[in-house]
């Protein structure tokens, strides 16, 4: 690890009034203004924190920023955040993908922590400084395939992906599982991600005789499809991944989703888990206007792993530097944050969620079918991201 600035110790740090400060950039313009719906989710978590002693008695000041969903927006504001006014300790549930990865550069400069950063890139899970909190979809998506094959005897499996990372990270998982299982999917077909039609993907999986189907795509790709399905009759049992077991997604698909099975490394919102009646209860307190949902409850998850990790920084009794929170979040061991469960992080691995559950809609609701197991070990160690 690089050394750390010696100004950039401990910015964000004021030890007087017990008081830590963390930041995050978020989309309040652009194409995404609906993603304040994360971190809404994220500084409700720090609220309640505080309104409920805060962490060892340390309150935690969040401060955000808009980014408007642009790369070079967020490497700006994240270093208007450090070295303003204050500064910031870590990031703590900033947004997005690239808007995360575009502040890795300055972040080995000065060896800012990106706690829970909102996205997926392959870089997170190597870097140093980054504790990602969300799993690579090929991971999930394998998930999706072992409940298929193993729990409910499923051999005629197809994939229906989105023609982008997020549908070709799912694919790399499922082709490697499917092969380590001896089965060959009975239809593979890709879609755009603006497809709102998917007669013709239907057809395609109704003449392969496919009795299970897994989609990685949107929830308005999952409604379409199922209702593509009901149309000509085509039945099966259908997998899609976490982020679609939403309300949201009922909205669009009607009672066509109770049935549909989600991989998940978030438990359902309606779970009696402290931590995420916690989620209910003080987003309701603070964002009543905001839905409940996997939205949300992936926001306030995130924010909730910065929480455990100062925690063990502040019980581990070392200064309170930013190359301290690092070496605190590695200690952090099959530990339940937010909606996730056995989440652990260890020097040189940075896979924090390592197992996924099963959700199933059922009128309108959806409910943990199966408990979270770990990951297939093949599909994990692949590192398939």
């Amino acid at each position: 690890m690089a050394a750390t600035p010696a100004w950039a110790q401990n910015i964000g740090i004021d030890e007087a009034n017990k008081v830590v400060t963390v930041g995050a950039f978020t989309p309040v313009t652009g194409p995404v203004p609906f993603y304040s719906i994360l971190t809404h989710a994220a500084d409700a978590h720090f609220k309640h924190v505080n309104e409920n002693g805060g962490v060892e008695g340390w309150k935690i000041n969040y401060i955000t920023q808009d980014d408007g969903y642009e790369p070079a927006r967020s490497a700006a504001v994240t270093r208007q955040m450090v070295e303003g006014d204050g500064g910031i300790f870590a990031l703590a549930a900033s947004v997005g993908t690239a808007t995360n990865a575009a502040v890795l550069p300055y972040a080995a400069e000065v060896s800012l922590p990106l706690i829970g950063p909102i996205g997926g890139a392959s870089a997170f899970y190597v870097d140093e400084k980054v504790f990602p909190l969300l799993p690579d979809y090929g991971w999930s998506a394998a998930m999706n395939v072992d409940y298929a094959v193993n729990e409910l005897g499923k051999k005629k499996i197809a994939l229906l992906w989105e023609n982008d990372e997020l549908g070709k990270s799912g694919k790399r998982g499922f082709d490697l599982y499917m092969k380590e299982l001896g089965l060959k999917p009975v239809e593979s077909v890709p879609f755009d991600v603006k497809t709102t039609s998917f007669a013709a993907h239907i057809r395609r999986l109704q003449q392969a005789g496919a009795d299970a189907v897994v989609l990685f795509g949107s929830n308005a790709n999952l409604a379409a499809a199922l209702k593509a399905a009901d149309q000509v009759g085509f039945e099966a049992v259908w997998f899609a991944p976490f982020f679609t077991a939403d309300p949201s997604t009922y909205k669009l698909a009607g009672n066509l989703l109770d049935g549909v099975y989600f991989s998940s490394w978030l438990l359902p919102v309606s779970s009696d888990e402290p931590s995420v009646a916690a989620y209910r209860e003080a987003v309701a307190k603070y964002y009543p206007n905001d839905p409940q949902g996997v939205f949300g409850l992936n926001g306030w998850s995130n924010a909730s792993l910065f929480t455990e990790g100062f925690r063990a920084l502040l019980k581990s009794g070392k200064p309170l530097t930013r190359e301290n929170l690092i070496a605190a979040m590695e200690t952090l061991d099959n530990v339940t944050v937010g909606g996730a469960k056995g989440v652990t992080f260890a020097k040189g691995d940075h896979r924090g969620t390592r197992s996924e559950g099963i959700i199933q809609a059922k009128d309108g609701s959806f409910e943990l079918v199966r408990d979270f197991k770990p990951y297939p070990k093949s599909v994990f160690d692949a590192k398939t991201n």
